[in-house]
């Protein structure tokens, strides 16, 4: 049962490593593909931000930075995006992946990988940081934004439902 197991995972890693490579090729598309997933993510938590402060009586929610273009994607390094208020930060960091695809920690290719990290004093006092590993995939040609929580192995597409659920435990 266990090989069976390991068989069906290395299949499964050669078919989305071959998706990879079809549709990812050149270098330049893939720097392409990765400033636009990085305006696509700070367009979804800057969609977020609006949407809750526009039922507020005060706009309470911060976005930083408060704009973002592709330029600002930065190849070597971290990139990061935080929405705060109050002392709760949910904290964005993401970076390009060492090889243009990878598939090593998700199964479906992708160009980016980045950690979602929640917290608040009462959780710094405790040592308790939350975390969604996040990568930008490349599915028949696009990309679209996933999740993967390690602790329930649960995946899914990050939108704003996903944000109001990691901010939500926060107050």
């Amino acid at each position: 049962m266990a090989q069976d197991e390991v068989i069906g995972r290395l299949a499964r890693q050669i078919d989305a490593t071959q998706k990879a490579e079809r549709f990812l090729v050149r270098a330049d598309q893939v720097a392409n593909l990765r400033r636009q997933g990085a305006c696509d993510l700070h367009h979804a938590c800057a969609e977020f931000v609006s949407s809750v402060n526009a039922q507020l009586s005060e706009a309470s929610l911060d976005l930083s930075p408060p704009t973002y273009a592709p330029e600002f994607f930065r190849e070597s390094g971290a990139n990061l995006i935080q929405i705060s208020s109050q002392g709760r930060q949910v904290q964005i960091a993401f970076a390009a992946t060492s090889q243009l695809v990878s598939t090593e920690k998700f199964a479906i290719p992708y160009v980016i990988e980045g950690e979602v990290r929640t917290y608040n004093q009462t959780m710094l006092d405790r040592f308790e940081i939350r975390n969604l590993l996040i990568f930008l995939c490349v599915e028949e040609g696009t990309t679209k934004w996933r999740f993967f929580d390690w602790r329930t192995r649960s995946t899914g597409t990050i939108d704003r439902g996903l944000f109001a659920s990691l901010m939500e435990p926060l107050f």
